[in-house]
């Protein structure tokens, strides 16, 4: 599950519009470069409990705020961990989760924030 960043558009939370859920789609959008870093950091160092239990984390929180789109690429990095994949693999799903992170952006298509 590579991604194509060279075409890859902005995504933006389905709640996005949502007045109710407005600040937890800012905060989750705003904590997106402290779990790229925390997963890189495990990922680096070997703590694959971490690596498992963030991606996780995302996979579920990714979701429950409208952005479904990084879920399959969570879930993806989780199960190499839980598989025990090769190196190689794992590092794949990484890159991937990361290269897709970019893209996540607050607001709306319509009048991002």
């Amino acid at each position: 599950m590579t991604t194509t960043t060279a075409n890859q558009a902005e995504i933006y939370s389905s709640f996005g519009d949502d007045p109710d859920l407005g600040d937890l789609v800012e905060m989750f959008v705003s904590e997106i470069p402290d779990r790229i870093t925390t997963l890189m950091e495990a990922f680096e160092s070997g703590d694959t409990e971490s690596l498992r239990r963030t991606a996780h984390q995302l996979k579920g929180a990714a979701g429950s705020y409208g952005f479904d789109q990084l879920t399959p690429y969570s879930a993806a990095l989780e199960r190499s961990v839980i598989d025990a994949c090769p190196e190689e693999t794992v590092q794949q799903a990484l890159q991937d989760l990361v290269g897709i992170c970019k893209f996540v952006r607050n607001g709306t298509a319509s009048g991002a924030a």
